[in-house]
């Protein structure tokens, strides 16, 4: 009997079928240029979709999970033009070098090279407005301006989670800073706590609500208007943060980009 059973568990698993990327790509060409498509296959998916997505400056096809390759790759060809036009619109990336600018809790900071002064990073202002101050070589310019803001989205969120978790009696097991494109926060189940640094890019009153909103999910792990009650009690000016977020959020990414 076991060995029957044995033999009918291997024949289901042979008769299975070969399980389908979620993910692929496809390159097509336009002119002179060629673009990296990349696909999603999602089964709730019931047509194809394009999007330009502005954070991680790439193209996403999505698909039904049953359409073939050759079908996508021809949708893709046809609106070869419509995705020139929609990357030719993304705004430049900008990286942390001497002379160029990047926003610190929502001011405008212009990076100045000082490279006999003492210091690593540090602000300062002129006649033409606030200054981030880098001294070293100048090859580590761009380096010492990312590390510098890491640590100050470090300080200015653990801060706001303090703040909001003893409003609620409650406190974090963890919090954690990376460089996400999808999303600014997120909490687990376990209490654990994670934000993009890029918060510090934007008004103080942003990272605030990023904070209140990730907190508030130790109550409530979902997005109830029972969430948004406890969000709104932590931060009032929940609205108006994320009405900033639709509308500049994703410029946020254009800051750190790699000379090339």
């Amino acid at each position: 009997m076991r060995g029957l059973s044995y033999i009918r568990t291997m024949l289901r698993l042979f008769q299975r079928r070969p399980s389908v990327a979620t993910t692929a790509h496809v390159d097509i060409s336009h002119g002179a240029e060629v673009y990296r498509v990349a696909l999603k296959r999602m089964a709730s998916s019931r047509r194809f979709t394009l999007r330009v997505r502005t954070a991680t400056r790439d193209v996403v096809l999505t698909m039904p999970t049953r359409s073939s390759l050759q079908s996508a790759r021809e949708f893709a060809e046809r609106h070869a033009a419509w995705i020139g036009v929609r990357l030719a619109r993304l705004p430049k990336p900008i990286s942390f070098e001497p002379r160029s600018v990047a926003p610190l809790r929502g001011v405008e900071h212009r990076i100045v090279h000082c490279p006999g002064a003492r210091g690593v990073v540090w602000t300062d202002a002129d006649e033409r407005g606030a200054v981030l101050c880098v001294s070293g070589e100048r090859a580590h310019v761009a380096r010492r301006v990312a590390d510098f803001l890491k640590k100050e989205a470090r300080k200015d969120i653990d801060r706001a989670v303090a703040r909001h978790t003893k409003a609620l009696g409650l406190s974090a097991r963890s919090v954690t800073l990376r460089d996400t494109t999808s999303r600014w926060g997120s909490c687990s189940s376990t209490g654990g706590l994670s934000f993009s640094w890029r918060l510090i890019l934007a008004p103080p009153f942003v990272l605030d609500y990023l904070a209140a909103h990730e907190v508030a999910h130790f109550v409530h792990m979902n997005h109830s208007l029972s969430f948004w009650r406890v969000t709104r009690r932590l931060f009032p000016e929940t609205d108006r943060a994320e009405a900033w977020l639709k509308t500049h959020g994703a410029s946020l990414h254009r800051y750190g980009a790699k000379s090339e």
